[in-house]
């Protein structure tokens, strides 16, 4: 169902920390134009823990208006609470929406019972298309592939995987244990090739933001099989793959986006600005590879 690359979209403040509504609406525009294959909103990269309930519904509904079903919307709104997720992803669906993602409960610590036990509540609540998120990083838990299969084998909504584990092996299991019309997809840009290649299907990307073109060629090459143009823009763009986390994502994201011209330089605690050696670090970087 989904493929390609999908971008995990940032959410643009003014100056005064409100949602800058023109901004995202031209994020997502410049998203389409350039061949984008999807876009995630209020997913990490969008910020979407310091969003109230309120925002983080405003920013899906100007996502979906604004793609005007040219792309597939990907609604985050996973929680660590399975009640709070049943409900911002009902609210999703009725906004147009076209699928959900959902990050395994973080902090909490659930058992691989109570990952099966909250995501088959979320998928019986809400009858979407359902993409789950597995970042043992940030959740402190992992979803185990036996876990991930149980799931898809009981509920058919749930059709996906945003990979980001940083196991290899466990990638490869999911690929090989799941059904071939099961997506997975990458966490991470800089493995998308390489998960690509075992057989994955794209990736939920943070450098698309402002390369979305390349990132869809890229995957398009993979999923075409011709991995030797994959790998050279594989290698091309390695120095954005790794100078985007160079800190904690989003930030440079939004500081690349806002030496574009794209969004104002803003955050919300404790999301802040970059050191500045970091910054120039990032500023090479654009203007290496003529991004900026």
């Amino acid at each position: 169902m989904f493929k390609g690359a999908i971008t995990a979209i940032v959410t643009p403040f003014r100056e005064n920390e409100e949602i800058d509504e023109a901004a995202l609406r031209k994020l997502v525009e410049f998203q389409v134009k350039n061949r984008i294959d999807g876009i995630v909103p209020c997913g990490t990269t969008g910020e979407s823990p310091t969003l109230d309930y309120g925002e983080h519904d405003k920013v899906i509904e100007i996502v979906v208006d604004a793609a005007n079903g040219k792309v597939p919307v990907i609604a985050g709104t996973g929680s660590n609470s399975a009640k709070e997720a049943i409900e911002m992803t009902r609210h999703a669906a009725d906004a147009g929406a076209d699928a959900s993602l959902q990050v395994c409960p973080y902090y909490n610590k659930p058992t691989q019972e109570g990952l099966y036990r909250h995501f088959s509540a979320i998928a019986r609540a809400v009858d979407i298309p359902m993409v789950i998120y597995n970042i043992q990083g940030r959740t402190a838990v992992n979803l185990e592939t036996s876990t991930l299969a149980r799931l898809v084998k009981e509920h058919s909504n749930i059709v996906g995987v945003k990979e980001a584990s940083s196991s290899i092996a466990q990638m490869m299991d999911v690929i090989d244990e799941l059904p071939k019309s099961f997506d997975v997809l990458s966490g991470d840009d800089n493995m998308t090739l390489p998960l690509m290649a075992l057989g994955g299907k794209g990736v939920i990307s943070v450098a698309s933001n402002i390369i979305p073109r390349e990132m869809h060629d890229l995957t398009e090459f993979a999923l075409k099989g011709q991995f030797e143009k994959a790998k050279a823009l594989h290698y091309k763009l390695l120095p954005l793959f790794k100078g985007i986390f160079i800190e904690t994502n989003p930030i440079p994201i939004k500081a690349a986006l806002a030496m574009k011209g794209m969004i104002k330089e803003s955050y919300r605690l404790p999301m802040c600005g970059m050191k500045p050696e970091n910054k120039e670090r990032l500023r090479k970087i654009l203007k290496d590879l003529k991004i900026i």
